[in-house]
């Protein structure tokens, strides 16, 4: 079969041009650029859910994933006239032009460029400063089994129930599982981490060393599973539900109900099994704009933490040093005898 030199998307008003359509993106799974494009457009309402209005940073594999890629917070400056924008200001004080998706078109666009996953901030185009959602990235260290990671998604999830919020759970498509949990946007980027943070020490009391909220890698329990705060800090983005995610068998970070993590597989969701799971059963996802919270709770929680003593966390390194912020102690080294 002849290779075709391109294809035309006509998608939302718009056409889109998507070159190469032939080009092997997953050599293992044999997905193309054009089959990553079509899954984009088959699925767009659902992803659409997690990105419309969302500045977004785009993640280039020019070659398929095989290829370094590269991350693109400004959009290129030669685009269509109808790609929409917002400038986004950064903790170092620079801004950038990002992408706004709003629809399918967008999306065939971003992968025109060679964009396989999604990641957006947490904030909508209409306020850059208060954030409508609070990340729960729930990461595995070295060893960690994939049971403990589903464990502290489910701690997790009590801890926010209890605290009057609705977690919407999904396999980030790689080793871990994130939590979005949508909330009024009446907080700022530091008291959204400092609610953030609160939940994680919370839910690592409750895991009984399974769970860590320790930010040196050093300092984490072996095995254990990370809950990672500071997702939470401005200028941070995670891959959204419904990303293909750049493994060889082309997962898909896929929303679940909360009955079916305790028997979750990461690899029975990927971008041939995803739509027709949709069709089938719908979104898990659908409704989480419908269920906004207050962070009250959680902050009543970190509250209640510094009256014990604990402060602030280590914040990512690229923030000035934040008040309070522990300075780094290196663990101890037993001298060789």
């Amino acid at each position: 079969m002849a290779k075709t030199d391109h294809v035309t998307f006509e998608l939302a008003g718009h056409e889109v041009r998507l070159s190469n359509p032939d080009k092997v993106y997953f050599p293992q799974a044999g997905v193309t650029k054009g089959d990553l494009a079509r899954y984009y457009v088959e699925i767009a309402d659902a992803i659409l859910i997690h990105l419309r209005e969302r500045p977004t940073v785009l993640k280039r594999y020019a070659g398929g994933i095989e290829a370094e890629p590269f991350y693109q917070k400004r959009v290129p400056a030669k685009r269509p006239d109808w790609i929409e924008t917002v400038v986004l200001e950064f903790p170092s004080g620079r801004s950038a032009e990002e992408l706004v998706p709003v629809d399918a078109a967008h999306l065939v666009w971003g992968v025109s460029l060679g964009n396989i996953d999604w990641n957006p901030h947490p904030v909508r185009r209409s306020d850059l400063d208060h954030p409508d959602e609070l990340r729960v990235d729930i990461d595995p260290t070295p060893g960690a089994p994939w049971d403990a990671v589903r464990q502290v998604a489910l701690l997790a999830r009590d801890v926010l129930a209890e605290n009057g919020l609705r977690g919407f759970p999904h396999t980030s498509g790689s080793r871990g599982m994130h939590i979005p949990v949508r909330i009024y946007q009446e907080w700022d980027f530091p008291t959204v981490r400092r609610a953030a943070l609160a939940l994680a020490r919370e839910v690592e009391r409750r895991g009984e060393g399974v769970a860590t909220s320790k930010w040196w890698k050093e300092e984490r329990p072996p095995g254990s599973v990370f809950v990672d705060y500071n997702q939470n800090a401005k200028d941070h983005t995670v891959a959204s539900a419904y990303s293909v995610r750049p493994v060889a068998d082309a997962r898909v970070a896929c929303s679940l109900e909360w009955d079916e993590v305790a028997d979750c597989e990461p690899g029975d969701f990927r971008i041939d099994t995803v739509p027709a799971r949709l069709a089938e059963r719908g979104d898990p996802s659908a409704d989480i704009d419908d269920h906004p919270g207050s962070l009250d709770g959680l902050l009543g929680l970190a509250s209640a933490d510094e009256e014990r003593g604990l402060g602030d966390a280590p914040w990512p390194p690229h923030f000035a040093k934040q008040p309070g912020e522990p300075k780094r102690v290196q663990p101890s080294r037993a001298r060789p005898e």
